[in-house]
């Protein structure tokens, strides 16, 4: 339901001013993930990798504007350096978002012209825009005029048969010219009919090769790179060639390698999965005491343990428990217990 009457942000936080400063830290993030990266997400993605920059779901632009903003924007002051991704192709409407999203204490926002769905093809956002660079440099001139934080923009290499690098090329220039820091490229096509969002993320060929060409030709522009980006060791070797890597599926479905990622970046010590998961207890208590369902909160749990002794009790215990009433702390208690317990059998 939409509201009228907005609540004040409730966890102010000062927003980056210095774009040169905070594009430089674009070593590592996560990828905006609709239905995953929400709030508890990353608080949780926070806590293993203290360093990354997190992004949001993405959220249409009259959402922000009309909907019901603590919903859609709120956040935790531990989730900065926060970014959030706005879907839209209205210059006005993207510039009025994000004015709103800058004054709740966000420090990016990027513009999705990567999405190949069918509901966001009909609003005309989303990947379809890669056929339309000058609208799309219009949105971002119009942000960019409206905010003192970094606009970004989140792409694809093009859509269906577009094989041109030039034409992709060209489309980031565009967008640089109207003012976009940062570029982040999710190195394959996406196909417009025909393939599922899913199979938009699997079956067109990745090239990072183009990605790489950017940044050799256009050494002052930060280019992050998405797309299969799944162990450390694929990691570093793209960092090669890159400013940033940004991690999706695999930061969700098997989140300690995010850890042992930026623990590799910056040289911090390797932290257990029990300690980390044990960071979780006063954000997991407080959201409890607000009155939210633990199952919101443990979903983004389930695969701390992937590919150890005793992960799939850890998933179970949580996937059978955590939606009963009064589920509560003593649930991931018990679980990480069994996992315990089983991988000392083991040993």
């Amino acid at each position: 339901m939409a509201v009228t009457e907005q609540a004040e942000n409730p966890f102010p936080a000062p927003s980056v001013r210095d774009t040169q400063r905070y594009v430089a830290s674009l070593r590592l993030s996560v990828a905006p993930m609709m239905d995953w990266t929400d709030r508890h997400c990353r608080v949780f993605h926070r806590i293993l990798a203290p360093g990354a920059r997190l992004y949001t779901e993405m959220v249409h632009a009259n959402a922000v504007i009309h909907g019901d903003r603590e919903r859609l924007l709120g956040f935790d002051r531990c989730e900065h350096p926060l970014a959030l991704q706005l879907g839209g192709s209205e210059p006005v409407a993207l510039a009025a978002a994000a004015r709103i999203a800058a004054d709740w204490g966000y420090d990016e926002i990027n513009l999705n012209c990567g999405c190949p769905s069918d509901r966001v093809q009909a609003g005309r956002f989303g990947a379809c825009l890669m056929r339309e660079p000058e609208l799309v440099g219009d949105c971002v001139a119009a942000m960019v005029a409206a905010v003192d934080i970094p606009v970004t923009v989140k792409c694809r290499l093009g859509v269906d048969e577009d094989n041109e690098y030039d034409r992709f090329a060209g489309f980031v220039d565009r967008q640089v010219q109207a003012g976009a820091a940062m570029v982040v490229v999710h190195a394959r096509n996406a196909w417009l009919q025909g393939l599922s969002p899913k199979e938009n993320r699997e079956i067109p060929p990745l090239r990072y090769d183009w990605a790489y060409r950017l940044k050799r030709e256009r050494p002052d522009l930060p280019v992050a790179l998405n797309g299969g980006i799944a162990s450390v060791q694929a990691a570093q070797a793209h960092l090669q060639h890159v400013d940033g890597v940004m991690l999706g599926r695999a930061a969700y479905h098997d989140p300690y390698v995010l850890h042992a990622l930026e623990a590799a970046q910056t040289g911090a010590a390797l932290r257990t999965r029990e300690e980390l998961l044990l960071q979780m207890r006063p954000y997991v208590e407080a959201r409890l005491a607000d009155g939210l369902s633990l199952k919101h909160i443990s979903k983004h749990l389930l695969g701390l343990f992937h590919a150890q002794p005793g992960g799939r009790a850890f998933r179970q215990v949580l996937s059978e428990g955590a939606h009963r009433p009064g589920a509560d702390w003593g649930l991931i208690e018990q679980a990480l217990q069994v996992t315990r317990d089983r991988a000392e059998r083991v040993a």
